[in-house]
């Protein structure tokens, strides 16, 4: 069936607005670094200067630590994650392959109703949604494509629809135990930077991101990761393809030049986030931050007697938290009650699950005080919409687990 694509829901629209933009607990866009903002404040530059060369080819060595890769191919691209999806497919692919992928929230949906215009044959594993890719419908599916049809494989890493993050290792497993040379392509727009991701160990082909999620930046750059073979596969790819075609980046990148007017502002910023995550010390440590937050966010759910959408714990992200809206409640009215009453942006329901689930993000630049706060003005938002919670519940939960956990900041020890 037919998903509806994200559109402004009248009950969150304001017009004119009154307020000043709430903080932000989505799963995206996110907040943003005070430091970040400082690096992209700056007026224009050329980036035919000589200055630029070297600054970009740094900015892109440097990406390659979000992925977990030492031998892929770095690229970044004005755009999105769309775009990436777009770019991913349109590289590797030619008009009537069969790529085989899952659909499990309305993020997976979109970019297989972009297989599908794209012209591709498209196998879909249906899934419920509030769980993850099925390894052994997957391997299942691929002993059966005896005669190799299946070009490639296509996962979803983290649906920011229903707070599941699938395994890729695992995906990997049911490929190599099947001896499938598929490739795989992965959407990482709402894990990489936040999640543990490995590029090289789980053989990943082509991975895309995007600014607006983990790395704490405005909207407006794809970052991709693509493998040897994925570069192999696209000399015999006739999709048609223009300004996401890899060759022009082949053909720039290593002497610091782009194909196009690049985003100034942006990479400035790319560089700085980059710059505290390594403070932070490095992938390790970030993921392992985004852990804390989302296990103290899923001990508030708890507290509160409510139930997460995804149930199976080894599928639950820690990008975001999805929760079953109380019974005989909309969660439309929760978000708007955060909104309306307590200046407090939080994620509402999409698709499928729209008016039956919020979201609650700690993605990029968020720390315990900052999800505390979310939390707070969830239970108020909660109350205000007619839940029978107990005030501090979940704050207090949370609370104990963090402060049990904590540790010193290593720039502060």
């Amino acid at each position: 069936a037919t998903l509806a694509r994200r559109n402004p829901d009248p009950r969150f629209v304001r017009s004119p607005p009154t307020l000043t933009p709430p903080p932000l607990h989505p799963p995206g866009p996110v907040n943003i670094h005070e430091n970040v903002l400082r690096a992209m404040d700056r007026p224009s530059q050329n980036h035919r200067d000589p200055w630029f060369a070297p600054f970009f080819q740094k900015v892109l060595s440097d990406s390659k630590m979000i992925f977990g890769t030492t031998k892929g191919t770095p690229l970044i691209y004005p755009g999105t994650g769309t775009g990436g999806w777009e770019s991913a497919l349109t590289n590797t692919l030619s008009p009537g392959d069969k790529i085989l992928t899952f659909r499990y929230g309305q993020f997976s949906h979109l970019w297989i109703d972009m297989m599908n215009r794209m012209g591709l044959d498209v196998e879909v594993i249906e899934c419920e949604w509030g769980e993850g890719a099925d390894e052994a419908r997957l391997a299942a599916a691929l002993k059966a494509d005896t005669g190799k049809k299946i070009k490639a494989v296509a996962v979803v890493h983290n649906e920011t629809t229903t707070g599941v993050t699938s395994d890729i290792a695992r995906v990997r497993e049911a490929m190599d135990g099947a001896a499938h040379p598929a490739l795989l392509l992965v959407d990482g727009v709402s894990s990489i930077g936040a999640l543990d991701f490995q590029f090289d160990k789980w053989g990943v082909d082509v991975a895309v991101t995007g600014s607006q999620k983990a790395l704490s930046l405005p909207t407006g750059l794809a970052l991709m990761a693509v493998s040897d073979k994925a570069i192999e596969a696209k000399k015999t790819a006739t999709l048609k393809k223009c300004y996401y075609d890899w060759t022009d980046m082949f053909n720039t990148n290593p002497s610091g030049n782009v194909p196009y007017t690049p985003s100034i502002p942006l990479l400035y910023g790319l560089a700085e986030s980059l710059a505290l995550l390594r403070a932070e010390g490095g992938m390790a440590a970030f993921t392992a931050r985004h852990h804390r937050l989302a296990e103290g966010t899923r001990k508030a759910v708890a507290a509160w007697g409510l139930k997460l959408l995804c149930k199976n714990p080894r599928w639950q992200s820690d990008s975001l938290t999805v929760i079953e809206a109380p019974a005989g409640i909309d969660s439309g009215k929760i978000v708007a009650e955060a909104y309306a009453r307590y200046n407090l942006s939080i994620g509402v329901g999409l698709s499928k699950v729209a008016g039956k689930v919020f979201r609650i993000g700690h993605l990029g630049n968020m720390d315990e005080v900052m999800s505390a706060s979310a939390l707070a003005g969830t239970e108020m938002a909660l109350l205000s919409a007619g839940a029978k919670i107990t005030p501090g519940s979940g704050v207090g939960a949370a609370i104990e687990y963090w402060a049990a956990t904590s540790k010193v900041i290593p720039t502060r020890g």
